[in-house]
C-alpha cells in the first residue's frame, strides 16, 4: 500500500473515530418568540405613539438595562426621560416598519418621525425579553437624508 494510500485510511479512521459535534441550531420556540413580538410591538406602539408612558411601562423590568447612551437604565428613569421627552415633542411618532423575533430577542426597523415636516430616521431597536418582561435594549439610529446615492429607501 502507498504512502499516500495509507495517510488517506488512517486520516478516515480518525475522523470516523472522533465523536460527532452538531452544528444543528437549537429547535426554536416559535410560540414564545411570537408572543415576545407581540410584547415588544404593543409596547413600543402604545410608548411611542400614543405616549402613553406609564401603563405601556408595565412591561419593562425594574431593572431595565439600556445601551443608548443617551437614555438612563431603569425602569422609572426610563419613563421620566421619555416622559419629558414627548412633552416636548408632542408630534414624536414611530411606525414599525417591520419586525422579527429570534429567542429571546425582539428586532424593529421603525422610521421615527418629530412631525409632518420631518424626513425622520431609520431605527432598528433591539429588545430583548425575560418572563413577560422587556429587560434589555439596544438601538441603531440614522437620520434620513435629503439625497440618496441610489432609489432604494431605508424602508
Amino acid at each position: 500500500m502507498s504512502a499516500l494510500k495509507s495517510l488517506s485510511v488512517a486520516t478516515a479512521a480518525l475522523l470516523l473515530a472522533m465523536p460527532v459535534t452538531s452544528f444543528a441550531q437549537p429547535e426554536r420556540d416559535v410560540k414564545t418568540e411570537e408572543a415576545n413580538r407581540a410584547l415588544v410591538t404593543e409596547f413600543y406602539n402604545q410608548f411611542f405613539n400614543e405616549h402613553e408612558t406609564e401603563q405601556s411601562s408595565r412591561v419593562l423590568a425594574q431593572d431595565y438595562i439600556q445601551h443608548n447612551p443617551g437614555v438612563p437604565d431603569g425602569k422609572a428613569p426610563f419613563v421620566d426621560y421619555f416622559a419629558g421627552y414627548f412633552k416636548e415633542n408632542p408630534d414624536y411618532q414611530s411606525e414599525i416598519v417591520r419586525s422579527a423575533a429570534d429567542g429571546d430577542l425582539v428586532w424593529l426597523h421603525v422610521h421615527s418621525t418629530n412631525g409632518d415636516e420631518d424626513r425622520g430616521e431609520a431605527v432598528v431597536d433591539i429588545f430583548r425579553v425575560e418572563e413577560g418582561k422587556i429587560v434589555e435594549h439596544w438601538d441603531v439610529i440614522q437620520p434620513v437624508p435629503e439625497d440618496s446615492a441610489n432609489d432604494n429607501t431605508m424602508f
